[in-house]
């Protein structure tokens, strides 16, 4: 049973700094990607920032040079970074797990989501 479990959200100031993290357990063959979403109140859910197959990072224009995503590997964990944080980005985040099993399925996998709200 494959499970992310997202851990660091909360509150802070504007201007302020949060790191969410996302861990994935269970048995899996590879990670083929990894994704951070966020989802404002009455509004839709939107990309933020993800790691390709290759490696490669990018980034949703409102977030760039602000939100670093990050991963460690061993853990199979992915950091998201977020500094100067601002009132819109008050959000629930979310991580998503592109995920091979070892039986050759692939799959999404989505953690449970974090609170992070940010005030003036």
């Amino acid at each position: 049973q494959v499970q992310l479990v997202e851990s660091g959200g909360g509150l802070v100031q504007a201007g302020g700094s949060l790191r969410l993290a996302c861990a994935v357990s269970g048995t899996i063959f590879r990670i083929n990607t990894m994704r951070w979403y966020r989802q404002a109140p009455g509004k839709q859910r939107e990309w933020v920032a993800g790691f390709t197959i290759s490696g490669s990072t990018s980034y949703a224009d409102s977030v760039k040079a602000r939100f670093t995503i990050s991963r460690d590997n061993a853990k199979n964990t992915v950091y998201l970074q977020m500094i100067n944080l601002k009132r819109e980005d008050t959000a629930v985040y979310y991580c998503c797990a592109n995920i091979l099993s070892r039986s050759l399925a692939q799959q999404d996998y989505w953690g449970q989501g974090s609170q992070v709200t940010v005030s003036s």
